[in-house]
């Protein structure tokens, strides 16, 4: 069992920043591939960038890439999404997700979500 706690949703304008995090807790932790999806109202759930937990697998979809920044502390179990440039469409809830063994970007295979925290990008 995965539990996963996200923090750090908020309000920012266009061009700014933010910083999200998901604190992890569980057993065998290292054994999951982290990933950040995103959901817009009316919209489909979509993947955002993942990370296997020592840093040396990342993905990033093509929407964040270059802005957007996924990291691990191994020491405090926690996964962050450094959102650089921040953009309107960048307005969703932000999930994190765990997948065993494996990057996926497809929302079905994750084993484990977070409850989301909401992050609104104002024009």
């Amino acid at each position: 069992q995965v539990q996963l706690v996200e923090s750090g949703g908020g309000l920012v304008q266009t061009g700014g920043s933010l910083r999200v995090s998901c604190a992890a807790s569980g057993r065998t932790l290292s054994n999951y591939i982290m990933h950040w999806f995103r959901q817009a109202p009316g919209k489909e759930r979509e993947f955002v960038a993942a990370i296997s937990w020592n840093g040396g697998s990342t993905l990033y979809a093509d929407s964040v890439k270059g802005r957007f920044t996924i990291s691990t502390d191994n020491a405090k179990s926690t996964v962050y999404l450094q959102m650089n440039s921040l953009k309107p469409e960048d307005t969703a809830v932000y999930y994190c997700a765990a997948n065993l063994y494996r990057i996926d970007p497809r929302p079905a295979t994750q084993d484990y979500w977070g409850q989301g925290t909401q992050v609104y990008v104002s024009s």
